[in-house]
């Protein structure tokens, strides 16, 4: 095994008070961009197809077309950024953390994109189409920047597993905090129905976002932020370290090393469903519970609630779980939630629409199940870096590349369930009935809403079979079981 030099988790005279207070300053600055990011991704996500599909009446053909450009670019961008943040020699591409000082204005900038009509949009109006295209490749761009150096510093703060455990608790606290904006927005802004309230609402949310993701900025540093180029990294490809020029060549090279290890296939295979059923969820519970759930059934407040919990929840799930993570590891916590994700949807096609409240709690903890064991994906991507690193004897690991070209394949998945969905939806006659008035054709609201449900139902139930077949071979389990896997000096 090769030496790494790392500097200790806790280090500094700076850091004297944190300590003694048992705050660690390095988790600390990383878990701020956590903060920040949670704070703006998840109201976007959450809100920003209705925003445009039911308040902007973007048409469907407009909507389709955004997200076709998204979905290229969302992939795109990835790898491209990257191999520019492990290879590129200026400091605010190759130092994580000016990555991140440098982009924070710009990501919280690009959030607020969505929230102001560029002007009193008609029914099918084309700019509105427009508008969501620049938005969502705009904020697209913008969040790979940011959370690419973040995911990076990851892997780089430490190789330690315990040390990792630790990032992912200061991490899961920052997410919780974080996650409340959803909560927050429902409750202020009556589930976006004052659109005043809701957009000054998420202007202060942009504003509180880029404060602390400028945090980390400031005050994160991994082991290699000091590197020259990277280029060197790339193993078999004779290169010095001083060589920084671009080469398609060597970026060729680097991404088949990357993509030719089983365990990484099998792992995006796993995360590309997963990201599918997380962009379902995010974008569509809401309408889902609006269509489902009777408003005397569940009032407006109580859906906000259950809104906030779907976001919330998941992070005190995996701060319950430290010790299980420790103990059996995640590769076992993530395979026990496809198989509860499987059971749970079979049991609500058996119980049937009628049973509202059950309903209300199938929505709830499915939400709160897929994104926890999505905030467990960075150990197994960290342990696959490690893997790549020393099998190609890299002086410096390639964590940007690894990560992004994980999103390569994954991330078209956040496109193409929107665009699945709706068509299904407006088959069904979703477009007529989107305001869900009862008056209006009661056979087609109906069978609109029996067609919400088997979807509800059906599409966690194939895919979570899926992922178990996708996950079981996936050879990284026991890592929780090593101290170091590397000789630390």
């Amino acid at each position: 095994m090769m030496a790494v030099h790392e500097k200790p988790f806790y280090s500094g005279k700076t850091n004297a008070l944190l300590i003694k207070c048992g705050i660690n300053h390095a988790a600390l600055a990383y878990a701020m961009t956590t903060l920040g990011a949670a704070m703006i991704n998840n109201i976007f996500s959450f809100y920003y197809v209705k925003l445009f599909i039911n308040k902007y009446n973007t048409s469907e053909g407009a909507f389709d077309q955004s997200q076709v450009v998204y979905m290229v670019w969302n992939a795109v961008n990835d790898p491209l950024f990257g191999y520019l943040q492990d290879n590129s020699r200026v400091p605010c591409c190759s130092q994580r953390r000016l990555s991140i000082l440098y982009g924070a204005p710009l990501y919280s900038l690009a959030f607020l994109l969505p929230w102001f009509p560029w002007r009193s949009y008609a029914p099918g109006d084309w700019l509105s189409g427009v508008h969501l295209t620049v938005a969502l490749c705009a904020f697209d761009g913008m969040l790979t920047f940011v959370l690419l150096a973040q995911c990076a510093l990851f892997a780089e703060i430490s190789s330690h597993h315990q040390n990792r455990i630790r990032l992912i608790k200061y991490n899961q606290v920052a997410s919780l905090i974080g996650s409340s904006s959803v909560l927050f927005c429902g409750v202020l802004s009556r589930n976006m129905e004052d659109f005043t309230m809701f957009q000054t609402y998420t202007v202060l949310i942009a504003v509180l976002s880029c404060g602390c993701m400028m945090y980390t900025g400031f005050h994160s540093e991994g082991r290699f932020d000091n590197k020259g180029s990277l280029s060197d990294a790339q193993g078999c490809v004779d290169m010095t370290s001083h060589q920084s020029a671009f080469s398609f060549s060597t970026l060729r090279t680097m991404t088949w090393q990357i993509v030719t290890n089983r365990d990484f296939q099998l792992f995006v295979l796993m995360n590309f469903f997963q990201v599918f059923l997380l962009a379902f969820f995010n974008n569509f519970t809401m309408i889902f519970t609006e269509h489902l759930i009777p408003p005397d059934a569940l009032p407006s407040l109580a859906k906000s609630i259950m809104y906030g919990a779907g976001f919330i929840c998941p992070q005190l799930l995996v701060l319950s779980c430290q010790n299980l993570l420790r103990g059996i590891g995640y590769y076992r916590i993530i395979l026990f939630t496809f198989f509860m994700e499987v059971g749970m949807a079979a049991l609500m096609l058996a119980v049937g629409p009628q049973h509202y409240y059950i309903l209300a709690v199938f929505l709830t903890v499915s939400m709160v199940i897929i994104q926890a064991a999505f905030s467990l994906f960075g150990l197994p991507l960290a342990d696959i870096i490690d893997k790549d690193m020393q099998k190609y004897k890299r002086s410096s690991p390639l964590s940007s590349m690894v990560f992004g070209t994980n999103a390569l394949f994954t991330k078209p998945a956040q496109s193409l369930a929107p665009m699945i969905v709706l068509n299904i939806l407006n088959h069904f006659g979703y477009e007529k009935l989107k305001d869900a008035d009862p008056t209006s054709d009661p056979r087609a609201l109906e069978s609109l809403h029996s067609v919400m449900f088997y979807m509800v139902c059906l599409l966690p139930l194939c895919v979570a079979a899926v992922q178990v077949l996708a996950w079981r071979p996936f050879s990284i389990r026991n890592s929780h079981t090593v101290d170091a896997k590397y000789i630390d000096n």
